[in-house]
């Protein structure tokens, strides 16, 4: 799905990937990302943010955290992350990103609250008392003061099996008071995911109920007397979406797959981001018509229904086969994807093979390398990283 749109709007990544790879500057199973592009989507992102008095936050967890992506972020004008979970809070920080938001989607654990607190989150997200509790505690031993978001739920919200969780909406003000009562730790806002889908049928982006229920949560507070309160409203962002989320009154939006142009929405229409990043394998033996390719980042992302994964196969820029792939069902150890080898018999063993698809790079075993000059026909691969955004000693 993704491919096709990468070989039109970006086709230098490809030749570029597939160049780096066959110089043996880029490993067999590696996300490789146009870090000049995501430095542009950020910048379009930032701008756009800052017409409508939104505060953006970017997620990083999709490209592995790597550390040379978080600072092609910062270069478009997004200073500080949304980490998922505490690796990607420290993988930011270790970036030198700033940290924008900790707790959502997946809660603190309690032994790990002081190490948060210790790298001062900007917004910190509860689901329920016990856990602003904790945040409370590890702020004081950290001696400080920590805003807090408090996750909120209605009845017909909308959410991702295993995502679910959240104070009930309709006591927010008593959930506002009760995390004021804490020492060193106020009510900052509200949030929710996702505040905005993909919608197949339309081909164009929903608000969801989760969104309405943060509209009507705020403005109880804000009738309450409350002021500066904070809407967290993250969801399949791109820059031609935050108008939308600005006119519903959300205050802090989360790009992720926008920074690499990969939300589902990209795959169906040209938005202003530019799509940056690619998979790379290469064909590691020949069996029954069938090329394999070495895996180990084959899981894709399930936003669309099943659909033909295609992968480009060659070993020079232009001079490419475009082939049927099959990748391992979920259930399965991704050691190898397979390509159907009847309209192309003279791929060999060695050969790069370049998929595009919606990547979650911090799920796999997959490396991670930005690349810089795709554009300019100049292309240099800055560094490998592991899936967790950690130095590897590629090559050994």
């Amino acid at each position: 799905m993704f491919l096709d749109l990468l070989r039109r709007r970006n086709p230098a990544l490809v030749d570029a990937a597939i160049a780096a790879h066959q110089s043996g500057e880029l490993p067999a199973n590696t996300f490789a990302i146009d870090l000049d592009a995501v430095t542009a989507n950020a910048a379009a992102l930032s701008a756009e943010a800052a017409r409508l008095g939104l505060t953006p936050l970017a997620m990083t967890k999709q490209m592995g955290r790597n550390p040379d992506y978080c600072r092609a972020i910062m270069a478009g004008g997004i200073a500080a992350s949304v980490a998922v979970d505490m690796e990607c809070a420290r993988a930011t920080v270790r970036a030198g990103m700033d940290l924008g938001h900790i707790g959502h989607l997946v809660q603190v654990p309690r032994a790990e609250a002081r190490a948060a607190a210790d790298m001062r989150p900007a917004n910190w997200t509860v689901f329920n008392d016990e856990k602003a509790r904790e945040a409370a505690e590890a702020s004081a031993a950290s001696g400080r003061e920590q805003p807090l978001l408090a996750r909120i739920k209605a009845s017909d919200d909308e959410f991702y099996s295993g995502h679910e969780g959240g104070f009930d909406a309709d006591g927010v003000l008593a959930v506002a008071d009760r995390l004021d009562s804490l020492d060193s730790a106020r009510f900052a806002g509200i949030t929710t995911f996702p505040a905005l889908l993909f919608d197949p049928r339309t081909r164009a982006v929903r608000a969801t109920r989760n969104l309405a229920t943060l509209e009507t949560a705020a403005k109880r507070l804000t009738d309450a007397g409350r002021t500066g309160v904070q809407i967290n409203g993250p969801g399949t962002t791109s820059s031609a979406a935050l108008a939308a989320l600005a006119g519903a009154g959300v205050t802090q939006v989360e790009p992720g797959h926008a920074l690499t142009g990969t939300t589902p929405w990209h795959a169906v229409e040209d938005l202003p981001e530019l799509p940056a990043v690619c998979y790379v394998s290469e064909v590691s033996h020949l069996h029954d018509g069938r090329a394999y390719c070495f895996g180990g980042g084959m899981y894709v992302d399930p936003v669309f229904p099943p659909y033909q994964v295609r992968a480009v196969v060659g070993r020079e820029p232009g001079a490419t086969a475009l082939l049927p792939a099959t990748l391992p069902p979920p259930a399965a150890i991704d050691y190898y994807g397979q390509l159907d080898l009847a309209d192309a018999p003279t791929v060999s063993v060695g050969d790069s093979v370049v998929f595009g698809f919606r990547a979650q790079a911090f799920v796999t075993r997959a490396y991670t390398a930005g690349i810089t000059g795709v554009a300019s026909g100049r292309p240099r691969v800055v560094g490998i990283y592991a899936a967790d955004g950690s130095t590897t000693s590629w090559p050994a």
